[in-house]
C-alpha cells in the first residue's frame, strides 16, 4: 500500500518498484486470491509510468485468476481496467467497447452500483476522448 500511495502522491516511478515487491512477497506467501486485490492496484500505477503493456498482463493475470478460483467480486472492474488500457494503447475499438460493456453488464447482474457507475462514467469518457479526437488515450483512473 506504500508503494500505492507513492504512486498516486508525488512519484509514480518511486512507488512501482514497492508495489512489484509487495505482489512478489504475496506470491511467495502462496496466497492467490488476494492478488485478485493487488494486481489491479499494480497495473493501475504500471499506466501511471507508461507501462501500459504490463498493466495489460496484469489484469489479464488477474482475470485468470478470477476464473480458475471463480471469484468474481472485482470482475467488473478488472473489465473497466482493461478497456482503459486497451484505449491507452490504441487497440482494436470493438475490443475496448466490449470492455466496457462487460464491465458495466456485470457490474448492472452484480448489483453493484459503484461499479457499474465507475464503468459507465469511464466509457462515457473514453467516448467523448474518441470523438474529440484524442483516441482515449486520458481516461482517469481510481488508483488505491
Amino acid at each position: 500500500m506504500r508503494g500505492c500511495a507513492r504512486s498516486i502522491s508525488d512519484d509514480a516511478a518511486e512507488g512501482v518498484p514497492w508495489i512489484e515487491r509487495g505482489v512478489a512477497d504475496y506470491r511467495a506467501g502462496g496466497a492467490h486470491v488476494g492478488l485478485l486485490l493487488w494486481l489491479p492496484l499494480q497495473a493501475e500505477a504500471f499506466h501511471l509510468v507508461d507501462r501500459t503493456s504490463d498493466a495489460l498482463e496484469a489484469i489479464r493475470e488477474a482475470q485468470g485468476l478470477a476464473e480458475k478460483f471463480e471469484v468474481r467480486f472485482w470482475s467488473a472492474e478488472l473489465h473497466r481496467l482493461r478497456g482503459v488500457f486497451l484505449a491507452a494503447l490504441g487497440s482494436n475499438e470493438s475490443q475496448i467497447e466490449a470492455a466496457f460493456q462487460v464491465a458495466i453488464r456485470i457490474a448492472k447482474e452484480q448489483k453493484s452500483v459503484s461499479l457499474e457507475e465507475s464503468s459507465e462514467a469511464t466509457y462515457a469518457e473514453y467516448r467523448r476522448q474518441k470523438a474529440s479526437g484524442s483516441g482515449g488515450c486520458g481516461i482517469r483512473l481510481r488508483l488505491c
